[in-house]
């Protein structure tokens, strides 16, 4: 494992085992998602052709459906936009469908700022758990490789944060935002908030979270009886009024104090915030660690493909698993 940053103040965590339970489930979803059916549907070649519009202006020849479903291809089998040109064409060809497939120069434009189908609702009645962070993508551009390799200073690269917001109870990604490199986390926790139409009974984020803004914004939003656990920094000091009228933040601090950071991980569900990093290497394994589109607008229909593409796949199955160890 590499050396990592005062590692010898970090707490050791041992790794649990875990046994996957439904194995012939999740080989069965994880073969589906190389399926050309999952991917088009007939909604989508039905609705290839873009209504005319009434305003003034030259006609959209293919619909946002059609754009969108070019740019999910192109994103599930990694390909760029002359390539994803070339696989619509030969899907379309063997479907034996006579449809005119957009050219990629159509799809670079139309991809900006296009209006996505809206997400369906979750099959699930329960309130939303919400588990929240963010990751950091690269955009076109040198790499580490230019100062480690011919020991010069490179420019400094540019990143763009995707903040995801995960449901712990249906596994689905229910909100999520791409943002510049210099909004923070709390900064870009309204926009998040606003992408969820149901209630919220428990909140989980990191240290960077931490704060009166958040607490506020969550209560405000989802009443006073929402779960908000947030690790307070190890030199937090309790509240003036933590003696006759203690807030969640004081709780837990005296509960750090009381019982150690380790067993307050366990007592308040902290450590179910581990599935939001496994939902963020998901995304760098599946989709990828860099965007491709140049434009911070494209940038984001990216994004939110992207989003759509992860929540798709954990439907057509997720493994389940039991403790052994």
């Amino acid at each position: 494992m590499p050396h990592k940053f005062n590692a010898d103040q970090r707490d050791k965590i041992p790794k649990q085992k875990q046994r996957v339970t439904n194995w012939s489930e999740y080989n069965e979803g994880l073969r589906r998602r190389g399926d050309l059916t999952v991917w088009i549907s007939d909604d989508a070649l039905d609705l290839w052709a873009a209504p005319r519009r009434t305003t003034p202006g030259g006609q959209p020849y293919y619909s946002d459906l059609a754009i969108e479903l070019c740019l999910t291809l192109g994103m599930v089998f990694k390909q760029p936009l002359r390539q994803t040109q070339g696989l619509m064409r030969s899907i379309a060809t063997l479907l034996g469908v006579e449809i005119a497939v957009p050219d990629f120069s159509t799809l670079s434009r139309r991809g900006n700022g296009l209006t996505l189908r809206p997400k369906p609702k979750s099959k699930s009645d329960k309130p939303v758990q919400l588990v929240v962070d963010s990751t950091g993508l690269k955009i076109f551009g040198e790499g580490e490789w230019l100062e480690e390799k011919h020991k010069t200073k490179g420019k400094r690269r540019a990143w763009r944060k995707l903040h995801l917001g995960l449901d712990l109870v249906s596994g689905e990604i229910v909100c999520s935002d791409l943002t510049t490199d210099d909004i923070g986390d709390p900064t870009a926790l309204p926009g998040l908030l606003d992408q969820i139409d149901g209630p919220v009974e428990k909140f989980l984020a990191d240290g960077a979270y931490d704060g009166e803004p958040t607490v506020m914004a969550l209560t405000n939003r989802f009443g006073p009886l929402i779960e908000v656990t947030i690790p307070p920094p190890k030199n937090a000091v309790l509240s003036p009024d933590a003696s006759r009228n203690p807030s969640i933040r004081d709780r837990h601090i005296a509960e750090i104090k009381a019982d150690g950071r380790m067993a307050w991980q366990t007592s308040s569900g902290y450590n179910q915030r581990s599935r939001i990093e496994t939902q963020i290497g998901r995304w760098k394994a599946v989709i990828g660690s860099k965007l491709k589109a140049r434009s911070f607008e494209n940038q984001k229909t990216e994004a939110k493909i992207g989003v759509q593409i992860l929540n798709r796949m954990t439907e057509l199955g997720r493994s389940k698993f039991e403790r052994t160890a």
